[in-house]
């Protein structure tokens, strides 16, 4: 019971800090972490410890795939070939066509660009669109919006699913395969089919002070559609392929080891940041010094991220080595709760209370390691898809997020409470209903 205690000490401590005192997330976990360690018992000269210990794991196994993936989306950003994208479906979409078209780019371009970036090079064209279509913002933002969100909460290589892969040790390529399957259905119910909903409540035309702007660049320096979807998919072929030869047991040939090595996430992002900076650079023209100035920019935008993550992983340490991990998962073990359900509500009262999507995934992924043992690897990766799930629904006025979406459509807080924060909600039931029927067949 002690240990239980100092857990939830801890988490209310971190919660404080960062929805009220307004201390930033990294700091929060630091802080979070030493008061539990020292409730849990352990001398305050040696609370520190399993943090650091936690911290350079995680940064090791998942920081460097956040900085690839960080200059992947800043290469598509800076080149050009986001707005291609972009473009190439917008220009051959239909009028009434129009809102699935915005879920599927959010889907496409949302693969490899943290979701801030995502919403800010996206919310402009939908603004655009909705505009030169003369219909309501929201039916076209909800499903742009409900394509990134799903994406940062399922599939690596974003930061929360990265993150809980690591903490849990579950397989990344068959997490990505298991997660277009949760992603797919979620987007489509939580986006374009929610928005026809959500329009009678909230019909606001975009607003008139909006443009988009065209960028400096000229129409022949972008790269084409093909060389910038390709650059997209290349990291989730490599990782898919890799799992599904590893899981058949073609392991065992030369050409079999090759693809497995080239799917590890490492590997396979490493190859596409290269291809990339090739694709996307040197052949528009690109010099080497901006290209090395480019990633250097990526790099420093993903470090806050990759901090607040780090610190996740020092709290989760700290949970596993001070023993409370283990009397949490016998809890929720004898209370037979589904794990996948303990995951995401776990996940759900974290992300209400700190309004941090990252947070609550890699605070509730260290919570639920001990009980994760015991899971199948398929069952592990539904576990991960449990907790990201959870990590998206409600977000509200302590989310950064909640006022990005207002300000962008010119919405009253009442009004984004209707639409961006019941969209969040529906994408966390409807993914985590979609990863519970996963999990009767798989």
């Amino acid at each position: 019971m002690n240990l239980i205690i100092a857990a939830l000490i801890g988490i209310i401590v971190i919660v404080l800090l960062i929805s009220v005192v307004k201390l930033h997330p990294f700091l929060a976990l630091m802080l979070g972490s030493f008061v539990m360690a020292v409730s849990a018992g352990i001398s305050y000269d040696k609370s520190f410890t399993s943090f650091t210990d936690g911290l350079g794991s995680t940064v090791s196994s998942v920081g460097i795939l956040i900085a690839l993936g960080g200059i992947i989306g800043t290469l598509l950003t800076v080149s050009g070939g986001a707005d291609v994208i972009v473009d190439t479906i917008l220009s051959k979409t239909p009028s009434h066509l129009l809102p699935w078209a915005m879920a599927l780019i959010a889907f496409a371009v949302g693969i490899p660009l943290f979701f801030e970036v995502g919403v800010v090079i996206l919310i402009p064209v939908v603004i655009f669109a909705a505009h030169r279509a003369n219909k309501p913002v929201i039916l076209l933002g909800i499903p742009a919006l409900a394509g990134l969100s799903t994406l940062h909460a399922f599939l690596p290589p974003h930061p929360g699913p990265l993150a809980a892969i690591s903490a849990l040790h579950a397989n990344l390529g068959l997490t990505l395969g298991l997660g277009l399957l949760v992603a797919i259905p979620t987007v489509i119910i939580s986006g374009p089919l929610l928005a026809k909903v959500m329009v009678r409540w909230v019909p606001i035309m975009a607003p008139d002070d909006t443009k988009v702007k065209e960028t400096a660049e000229s129409q022949s320096s972008k790269p084409s559609f093909g060389a910038a979807l390709s650059v997209i998919l290349l990291p989730v072929v490599l990782m898919l392929a890799g799992s599904i030869i590893d899981l058949t047991g073609q392991t065992g040939n030369p050409v079999g080891r090759f693809f497995v090595f080239v799917g590890q996430p490492l590997e396979a992002l490493l190859i596409t940041t290269l291809v990339a900076m090739v694709v996307l650079g040197t052949m528009h023209g690109v010099g080497r010094d901006k290209l090395n100035s480019i990633v250097g920019t990526s790099i420093g935008s993903v470090s806050g991220i990759l901090l607040i993550v780090g610190a996740g992983g020092g709290f989760k340490q700290t949970l596993v080595d001070s023993g409370i991990g283990d009397v949490i998962a016998q809890g929720i073990a004898g209370s037979a709760i589904n794990p996948l359900i303990a995951g995401w509500l776990v996940a759900v009262l974290i992300r209400v209370a700190t309004g941090s999507a990252t947070v609550a995934t890699v605070t509730a992924a260290g919570i639920m390691v001990p009980l994760a043992s015991g899971l199948s690897p398929t069952h592990l990766c539904l576990l991960v898809l449990a907790i990201g799930a959870g990590s998206v629904i409600f977000s509200h006025l302590n989310d950064a997020g909640f006022w990005l979406v207002k300000e962008y459509f010119g919405m009253s807080v009442g009004q984004t409470f209707k639409t961006w924060t019941l969209m969040e909600t529906v994408l966390s039931v409807v993914g985590l209903a979609f990863t519970l029927l996963l999990s009767l067949v798989v």
